[in-house]
């Protein structure tokens, strides 16, 4: 079963990639506001959060208004919730699950939370 999420996790970013890629007749780029979660989006990640082993990894940067992507390796479910404010939310499935956000216009440092498990922390530097 997890071969097949990971394989359909990656026929996903390839769909993803070639999409972004088209020549002719492309779809516009989308853009959500700030901290709005969504399940697709055509722009491609500027950068990509990967959960493993209940630790989100190394901090990333990005610039405003960037999609972040998030890839959730663990079996159990996580967030990736910023700690004030409402800047972004995000809520993925485990075992190979996805999703992605917009990072916040604004830049600073924006340290953020796992609402299911309180010791994973993280920070994304928007400059």
């Amino acid at each position: 079963m997890k071969a097949i999420r990971a394989r359909a996790a990656l026929l996903l970013i390839a769909s993803f990639i070639l999409g972004g890629c088209a020549s002719n007749g492309g779809s516009p780029a989308v853009s959500a506001p700030p901290g709005t979660t969504t399940g697709a989006t055509t722009r491609a990640a500027s950068a990509t959060i990967t959960i493993k082993d209940f630790e989100y990894g190394a901090p990333i940067t990005v610039a405003p208004g960037a999609v972040v992507a998030v890839t959730n390796m663990d079996a159990a479910g996580h967030t990736v919730t910023v700690d004030q404010g409402q800047a972004f939310d995000v809520d993925v499935r485990g075992s190979g699950g996805t999703g992605t956000f917009t990072a916040p216009v604004e830049p600073g440092s924006y340290a953020y939370h796992c609402k299911y498990h309180p010791n994973m922390h993280g920070t994304l530097t928007v400059k």
